[in-house]
């Protein structure tokens, strides 16, 4: 288990070596060194190492990692080497792309149960699942010792479910909704606003030169305006 000491910025990283990892094992890859890595990845060969030693020593000076030993224990250290039973919350469109991913794509997560508080979605199925009604979450949270939640519903509702889940003893939340939740101590929650994302992403579609010359210009505008309407 990693120590509290270690940033969030470094575990969020090992998720990506793991999946690098798979996708070089499946090319039956089985050596790999830093700078490699850092090709593939995007992070610097030296935060790389940084990173992974953290956790031990796991490669070879001049040789580089096995592929296999490091993928092992990468889905060690993130708690990964059994399957983690999950919750969704909220089965619109979002909602129920996460479970249809979750349930066809990752190996590492197990849906068990998603629920909604809207009519219209409560009976209908994703794959296998049945949406239920979000008043018997607490239960399935019990039953099933789930720690994991995923929410992917609207702003003016996270809390609330937030609230919810936590209080039966959910410890870690996926939050997909545009808020910020406030949590007790010791609940960790990863946001992921794909508004924030696609918004931040269009800046880097069109000229960007271009458009901070149009934006400087038009605040050295505006300020000789003010200066001229000011005399």
């Amino acid at each position: 288990m990693p120590n509290r000491s270690i940033s969030k910025s470094v575990i969020k990283r090992l998720p990506i070596y793991l999946r690098i990892l798979d996708q070089l094992i499946r090319r039956e890859v089985e050596i790999i060194s830093s700078k490699e890595l850092s090709n593939e990845s995007g992070f610097t060969a030296e935060q790389i190492r940084k990173d992974l030693a953290y956790f031990g020593a796991f490669g070879t000076r001049g040789s580089g990692y096995n592929t296999v030993f490091l993928r092992e224990k990468i889905i060690k250290i993130i708690g990964l080497d059994s399957v983690t039973d999950t919750i969704v919350i909220g089965a619109g469109n979002l909602g129920t792309a996460l479970t249809r991913y979750n349930l066809t794509k990752n190996p590492y997560v197990n849906v068990v149960a998603v629920f909604d508080k809207n009519p219209d979605l409560i009976g209908k199925k994703i794959h296998n699942i049945e949406v239920l009604p979000i008043e018997k979450s607490p239960e399935i949270i019990k039953k099933h010792g789930i720690k994991v939640c995923l929410i992917s519903v609207p702003g003016d509702s996270a809390q609330e479910v937030a609230d919810l889940v936590v209080e039966h003893g959910v410890k870690a939340i996926l939050n997909f909704a545009p808020v910020k939740l406030s949590v007790p101590e010791g609940v960790h929650v990863h946001n992921a606003d794909l508004t924030i994302e696609l918004q931040s992403l269009i800046y880097y579609s069109s000229a960007e030169e271009e458009r901070l010359t149009r934006l400087k210009k038009e605040m050295k505008d505006s300020h000789s305006s003010k200066s001229f309407t000011h005399e």
